[in-house]
């Protein structure tokens, strides 16, 4: 998330309501081996959206419109995780931009899909969740995006090109 550079990005240790959407998407990418975890969450007190980026070893980011905070990504936090779906890590696909085509485990793909989706949902409201995991291509990590509360197809993304999942 782009800053300007006069500006310091300020590190905290809770954002307050957002901490169990931040618990969460620490706790998915964990457990799922992704490489990156983000949601867009509606903020309790006043529905307004933010955005909260989980990076494997990196800080979380925390876009909430006005302003954009980190919080180290061990920070202890004291707000409950949802449930979330059980999800296993699995080997790294190999894709193929040009066909379209994702190799891998079988039911892998939807096994993934799937825990986004649950993701979505264990965020509430109207959130976006995305994760982005490894390929057997570096350049071109697999994105799968759900949307809570709807039955619109999972978008998944190879590099620069997008694909829907029923």
């Amino acid at each position: 998330m782009p800053q300007p550079d006069d500006e310091a990005i300020e590190v905290v240790t809770s954002v307050g309501a957002l901490d169990s959407a931040v618990g969460a998407l620490r706790e998915f990418l964990h457990r799922s081996g992704a490489l990156r975890a983000v949601a867009l969450v509606e903020r309790p007190v006043d529905h307004a959206p933010a955005v909260v980026d989980c990076g494997r070893f990196a800080p979380v980011e925390v876009d909430l419109g006005d302003r954009i905070v980190q919080l180290p990504h061990d920070v202890r936090l004291e707000a409950p995780i949802p449930p979330l779906p059980q999800i296993r890590q699995l080997p790294p696909f190999d894709v193929d931009v040009t066909a379209g085509e994702v190799v891998g485990t079988i039911g892998g793909l939807h096994h993934l899909a799937d825990g986004v989706r649950a993701l979505a949902e264990a965020l509430g409201g109207q959130s976006v969740a995305m994760a982005v995991f490894e390929t057997t291509d570096a350049a071109t990590p697999l994105a799968l995006t759900a949307r809570a509360g709807g039955d619109e197809p999972i978008a998944v993304a190879l590099g620069d090109e997008q694909f829907e999942l029923d």
